[in-house]
């Protein structure tokens, strides 16, 4: 079977009882994603929450990263960048074998906990069109934050 696009669990986290993301309706167009361990986010504070997945997919798409609802609503976090993208080439980069993280922001007034294989994100692939002359020939160095390296 050709892998298409899907996510994996990173090696260095196999043994460690994490879900893997999974849309949870018929028509729902997100995979809920994970936190791979217990946090703790204090008031005004960002923290940068790791998921233990990395995500597969053809050269022409990409994973965009979004917040859950309730977790605004809820938990008073939002996500620092709104939204996240995953471009095809960060599976298995060299420098974190393209683990997704998501950096949150707590805006609320009280000590929020996130557990362990809490859905936090929902991921959603696209694909994108590329502009007439596009000569991108660029490789990725390496993983989060990499690009401008």
């Amino acid at each position: 079977m050709i892998k298409r696009r899907g996510f994996e669990i990173c090696e260095a986290y196999i043994n460690e009882n994490l879900i893997l993301p999974v849309r949870k309706t018929k028509a729902s167009a997100g995979y809920d994603i994970a936190s791979r361990q217990d946090m703790i986010i204090e008031p005004k504070a960002i923290a940068f929450v790791p998921t233990g997945i990395k995500a597969y997919m053809q050269e022409d798409e990409v994973l965009q990263i979004y917040p859950r609802s309730s977790l605004s609503f809820k938990k008073h976090l939002i996500k620092v960048n709104s939204v996240g993208i995953i471009d095809s080439d960060y599976y298995n980069n060299p420098d974190n074998e393209g683990e997704i993280s998501l950096i949150l922001y707590n805006f609320g007034n009280e000590t929020i906990k996130i557990k362990k294989n809490e859905r936090i994100a929902q991921g959603i692939f696209i694909k994108y069109l590329k502009a007439d002359k596009d000569n991108t020939l660029t490789k990725r160095l390496g993983g989060f934050g990499s690009t401008d390296k």
